[in-house]
């Protein structure tokens, strides 16, 4: 029996822990004193009404994974603790060791292709309501919406049969891209990879069919001309058979699948949502990086 579809989200209390509670006893990044981070889970299926809007505090879906691991349980946090959306913040779904996305992967003429995929760096990551930062000279810049793949479980030489099992749910990922950097940089490292280039969010939803589901951004409150997760040359299951056939993913791991809609260029001021079928909203400001 398939279980019910879920929401996973990962967020940061509003109220900040008392000092003793702040010294993080799982380092993921080295220090000892950290940011607090905890995973919320919801089945509400309306996602707006009361019930979806009231999580609770469950232990991390990535286990061995320490830069995804919960922060020391506290009052009002320990698992099982029912939490409602005004005493969190939402983060990006997880933290990354890889972000990878798929070139040219819209219908016939992309799949007619070899398939090729880009590297995005991890500190590009940033969550719901982050600041898209646009450096001075950087050109002409478009957001992306994509279908995101969150990597559940470690995972090499994935084969179409299994690649399924190594996959915790779905997000929102706004691939954000540099033209002009595009069309100078074969590798599309500076096009792809600058801090803030990747959103990510609002959270992870499992058990979704991802078939066919619409892709669109809406920029300034403008919906631009959407498309489908249908319209992809290739699909979830082969872009991770082929990516695990050169790499190990880890959990956390997020990748984007493809672009397949319209989209316009940002500039400082503007607001950004990108909208995926049974996900959600990611919504994120642009404003000019200091």
């Amino acid at each position: 029996m398939t279980p019910p579809a879920q929401r996973i989200a990962r967020v940061r209390p509003v109220t900040p822990a008392p000092s003793s509670a702040a010294l993080d006893t799982n380092p993921h990044s080295g220090t000892a004193e950290l940011p607090e981070q905890f995973f919320v889970a919801s089945y509400a299926t309306d996602f707006e009404c009361a019930a979806g809007r009231t999580w609770t505090v469950v232990e991390s879906p990535f286990p061995g994974s320490r830069a995804n691991a919960n922060s020391n349980h506290r009052q009002g946090w320990e698992p099982g603790t029912e939490v409602s959306e005004d005493s969190f913040t939402f983060l990006a779904p997880s933290v990354p060791a890889n972000v990878l996305g798929m070139a040219h992967n819209t219908g016939q003429a992309g799949r007619d292709l070899p398939a090729q995929a880009f590297h995005k760096a991890a500190t590009s990551v940033i969550g719901p309501g982050e600041a898209i930062e646009l450096p001075a000279g950087i050109g002409l810049v478009e957001p992306e919406a994509e279908l995101a793949v969150v990597v559940g479980r470690t995972a090499k030489n994935l084969t179409l049969n299994n690649a399924r099992t190594a996959i915790l749910g779905y997000t929102i990922g706004n691939d954000v891209t540099a033209r002009n950097r595009q069309k100078s940089d074969e590798l599309w490292l500076s096009a792809k990879s600058q801090d803030t280039f990747t959103p990510a969010g609002p959270w992870i939803v499992t058990g979704l069919d991802h078939a066919d589901l619409p892709v669109g951004v809406v920029h300034n409150g403008t919906e631009l001309p959407a498309a489908s997760t249908a319209d992809l040359g290739w699909k979830v299951d082969e872009i991770l058979v082929y990516l695990t056939s050169f790499m190990t993913l880890h959990p956390g791991d997020l990748v984007l699948t493809g672009f397949p809609a319209a989209s316009t260029g940002i500039r400082p001021g503007d607001t950004v949502t990108c909208r995926v079928g049974g996900i959600g909203e990611l919504t994120n400001p642009v404003s000019a990086a200091s």
